[in-house]
């Protein structure tokens, strides 16, 4: 099976109540783990590349790792471009393969996100790939993003229809609450549904997207802690948040610190109990199952896309 884009996931998506995972890979055992936990329960996925990613691991490396994926599952898989901030990285995407890009224009004025949003969807859109836009800032840190607290700032509903009518993107992100990285909140976690509730009225049917989304699991903060870590205060965001969202208009979830939670825990655990050891396959085997682990808990008990693909 080819990739594909999101149009026809995000379609089935909305109108059965769940969403699909889009997480981020860097390597050949996190690709491992997302792709053989998704065919095991048989769920459509979008694998995300950040710019750091394929700067890290090359953009040939990766797409070959994802072709071996293509061939091993069978699954509808689409390759995304997480928070591209520029026209030029978008096109360099597309041409490459992807099927899908985010160009991430929240930083700038509403305009000329709107001029950045609806070059890149003019590109995109004649090779047949799909574009993410995004109004609102998210807090926090995840590889080139970074934005502080006081920097943050929810959707505002009233600039959506304008937004999408405007730039012709097929998904949005929105600010709702949630952030990048691994500490989301201080105090309750909280989630502005009502912004959520508001942006489905004004774009019925149309797909949100819900960036750092990710749970920061207790029993990974912990073993990294109890192995040498140090993350006081690390939390995320409730499943039950995530699922309610998945039920409305949210189509598509970003998971990545959870991954990177799953991979470092188990990795500190191994060398903690083998500190003689040095051979890469006995410390990255269980990292790669505890990414397959994760990740089959997410698409069946968060997502909801399970029997999906």
């Amino acid at each position: 099976m080819p990739l594909v884009t999101t149009k026809e996931m995000f379609k089935k998506a909305y109108e059965g109540g769940y969403a699909i995972g889009a997480f981020n890979v860097n390597n050949m055992e996190i690709v491992q783990g997302i792709t053989e936990a998704a065919k095991e329960v048989k769920a459509p996925l979008i694998l995300q590349v950040s710019a750091g990613a394929r700067k890290y691991a090359n953009h040939t490396y990766l797409m070959k790792l994802i072709e071996a994926a293509l061939i091993e599952t069978g699954l509808p898989i689409c390759v995304h471009l997480d928070h591209g901030d520029t026209y030029e990285l978008c096109k360099s995407c597309v041409d490459g393969g992807f099927t899908s890009v985010m160009i991430d224009g929240s930083h700038y004025p509403f305009e000329e996100n709107i001029r950045l949003t609806r070059q890149v969807c003019d590109y995109a859109h004649e090779k047949g790939a799909v574009v993410e836009g995004e109004l609102g800032k998210l807090a926090g840190i995840e590889d080139a993003v970074n934005v502080s607290d006081k920097d943050a700032a929810f959707t505002d509903p009233g600039q959506v229809e304008e937004f999408v009518k405007r730039t012709g993107v097929d998904s949005l992100a929105i600010a709702i609450g949630t952030s990048h990285g691994a500490f989301k909140f201080k105090g309750e976690p909280r989630l502005r549904f009502d912004i959520l509730e508001e942006v489905q009225k004004r774009l019925p049917g149309f797909p949100i997207v819900l960036h750092g989304a990710s749970s920061v699991i207790p029993e990974f903060v912990e073993m990294i802690n109890k192995f040498g870590g140090n993350m006081p205060g690390a939390q995320g965001v409730p499943e039950a948040m995530l699922r309610k969202a998945a039920a409305m208009a949210v189509c598509k979830i970003n998971i990545d610190s959870d991954l990177r939670l799953a991979m470092t825990a188990s990795i500190r655990k191994y060398f903690a109990e083998n500190p003689s050891h040095f051979d890469p396959r006995q410390y990255l085997s269980p990292a790669r199952a505890a990414i397959k682990e994760l990740v089959k808990n997410k698409l069946v008990n968060v997502l909801g896309c399970d029997g999906k693909a």
